[in-house]
């Protein structure tokens, strides 16, 4: 029988406002239509993505467009953690009325922890970049919240390898030139066994290493099966 988390388990998520999915499902298929006239996109084994129920969607990350292509193209409408320092004026109310959550990277952020777990709770997709920042896209490093989720929810981690959304000698903020070539490619999905509160942090840290190098494999297996290289650290030595 499959682990069915609850909005009153803890930490408790019961308080939190469901999040809006309307108007960023509207808008999929006009972004759609965008991108395929300016970029050559491939989406690859999207049917690995269950068709229902929580999912957390881990995705390596490259550059400024991993967010929208990955909204515009999923299966399901995902909601995603985005950095806290995108929330500014017009851009956070923007991406609140897309149901994304603000998140802060350099410490525990509760709040964020709570609206991710109320997503999931509500049988909704969750986009979690591991590597904690836009880089070299090969999950050498990976931070322990994809897997803490998994293991409060039991929802299954599913593997997205992003090629090309950021090309070799450029910054991670600059757009990949028009006609690149966009591989998204969606592995198998892992399944977590979900452990009851508390959670200790040396569980939490396992569980991270076992989806570490399930996550590096998949990237590695996603450039030899596409022919689309990873660009390699960014042009910036700041990475965003």
């Amino acid at each position: 029988m499959k682990h069915r988390s609850s909005h009153t388990d803890l930490p408790r998520s019961d308080d939190i406002a469901r999040l809006p999915f309307r108007l960023t499902d509207t808008l999929r298929r006009p972004a759609r239509l965008y991108f395929s006239r300016r970029y050559d996109i491939t989406i690859h084994d999207d049917h690995l993505l269950p068709h229902s129920g929580p999912v957390l969607l881990a995705v390596n990350h490259l550059g400024v467009l991993d967010g929208p292509f990955l909204v515009a193209y999923a299966p399901r409408m995902v909601h995603a953690l985005v950095k806290r320092e995108m929330f500014v004026g017009t851009m956070s109310r923007a991406l609140h009325a897309f149901g994304q959550i603000p998140v802060e990277r350099t410490a525990t952020d509760p709040l964020a922890v709570r609206t991710a777990l109320r997503v999931l709770r509500d049988g909704r997709v969750l986009a979690i970049y591991p590597e904690g920042t836009r880089g070299a896209g090969d999950f050498a490093r990976i931070k322990n919240g994809v897997a803490y989720l998994a293991m409060v929810t039991g929802a299954p981690v599913v593997p997205l390898a992003a090629l090309g959304t950021r090309t070799a000698g450029i910054g991670v903020g600059d757009l990949p030139p028009k006609g690149t070539r966009i591989d998204l490619v969606y592995g198998e999905p892992v399944q977590v066994r979900p452990v009851p509160f508390p959670r200790r942090q040396g569980d939490v840290r396992a569980v991270a290493d076992q989806l570490h190098a399930t996550l590096r494999t998949h990237v590695q297996k996603a450039v030899v099966a596409t022919g689309n290289p990873l660009p390699g650290e960014p042009l910036s030595e700041e990475l965003q």
